[in-house]
């Protein structure tokens, strides 16, 4: 029986990793946060209808999900695509990405703003950290 041998140096061919998707999903995270805060501060008066718990269940919904998908894309990021030469220029690669994933955690148990916009914050800089690494500038655009 011949035996092949193959190695890579990451899961997938060059090229395939983004944080784009983790922005989309930070961003949906911060959207579904800001719509249940305004909810529940405008609608205070009709809060026990099925109107509103729909409503505000489905943003609930949205924002756990999204949290859970960007932080699925953020580990992908940090277990996949950096390597330990990466550290020699951002020597706080780990501990960005470890606050941005207890971020994500955060805010899918929680309704915080702050929170919200401390992830969008770690995952902007995760993007620069990335594009850096990849040796090119890529602005910072949000989509919303």
């Amino acid at each position: 029986m011949n035996r092949i041998e193959a190695s890579a140096h990451c899961d997938g061919p060059c090229g395939v990793y983004d944080p784009a998707s983790a922005r989309v999903a930070a961003e949906a995270v911060q959207s579904m946060t800001k719509k249940m805060i305004s909810l529940a501060e405008n609608h205070s008066a009709d809060s026990g209808s099925a109107a509103y718990h729909n409503t505000m269940s489905r943003y609930a919904s949205i924002k756990e999900e999204e949290a859970q998908k960007c932080k699925k894309e953020l580990l992908v990021l940090w277990t996949d695509f950096f390597k330990p030469i990466h550290l020699e220029t951002h020597p706080d690669l780990h501990d960005t990405f470890w606050q941005a994933a207890k971020l994500c955690s955060a805010c899918k148990v929680e309704v915080s703003a702050q929170h919200a916009q401390e992830l969008m914050d770690a995952v902007e800089k995760i993007h620069h950290i990335f594009w850096s690494a990849k040796g090119r500038e890529v602005p910072w655009i949000r989509a919303s």
